[in-house]
């Protein structure tokens, strides 16, 4: 389903973010178990694919989950239970799920991400899962505000930048489906 929206819409609803970063700590500490690298107390990950199906979004044609089929799982996924939950909430096909990391003190200028947008029948969602008001994500030249446990949608095939001028690193829950009627009704509400 193709529909044209704002390069943003905060979805109507919110998650818990004190659960979320809960499973974040416990997928961060698979990472450190199973990391052969000397621990220095910070993980150095940027990205971890929670879900990513065999056709990357780039590629066509691409594949996509079932709406009600079962969610995927990986041993990540399963130290999330909260994750999963959340994934659940959402009665579109979910294509690839990921964790992204905003390092502290860094930034990433003008990036333009593949054609993930309403208008090809996709949606990228964020979920902050950490949040503070030195970190900047800017959406064509203007800021979006986003809060810790809030979901967004972003056109992310516009230019965006992020700029996070805090100590502590910022990371999303990064949710890309396609868009069918039930998510296109929760876009179009706001």
């Amino acid at each position: 389903m193709n529909i044209t929206l704002p390069d943003r819409v905060k979805l109507p609803f919110e998650f818990d973010a004190k659960q979320l970063r809960l499973n974040l700590s416990c997928i961060e500490e698979l990472i450190k178990q199973a990391s052969s690298l000397p621990q220095n107390g910070k993980q150095h990950w940027r990205t971890i694919d929670l879900y990513h199906q065999q056709t990357a979004v780039q590629r066509a044609p691409m594949q996509s989950m079932a709406v009600n089929s079962s969610r995927p799982s990986n041993s990540y996924l399963d130290s999330a239970p909260y994750i999963q939950a959340v994934l659940n909430h959402f009665k579109c096909p979910i294509v690839n799920v990921l964790l992204a990391k905003i390092t502290a003190h860094s930034s990433h200028s003008q990036m333009a991400s593949v054609p993930i947008d309403s208008e090809h029948g996709l949606a990228r969602l964020y979920i902050p899962i950490t949040a503070n008001d030195e970190v900047c994500f800017v959406l064509n030249s203007v800021d979006v505000a986003m809060q810790a446990g809030e979901c967004w949608y972003l056109r992310v095939s516009d230019p965006y930048s992020v700029m996070n001028s805090s100590a502590e690193d910022k990371v999303h829950l990064i949710i890309d489906t396609r868009v069918n009627l039930w998510l296109a009704t929760q876009l179009k509400m706001q």
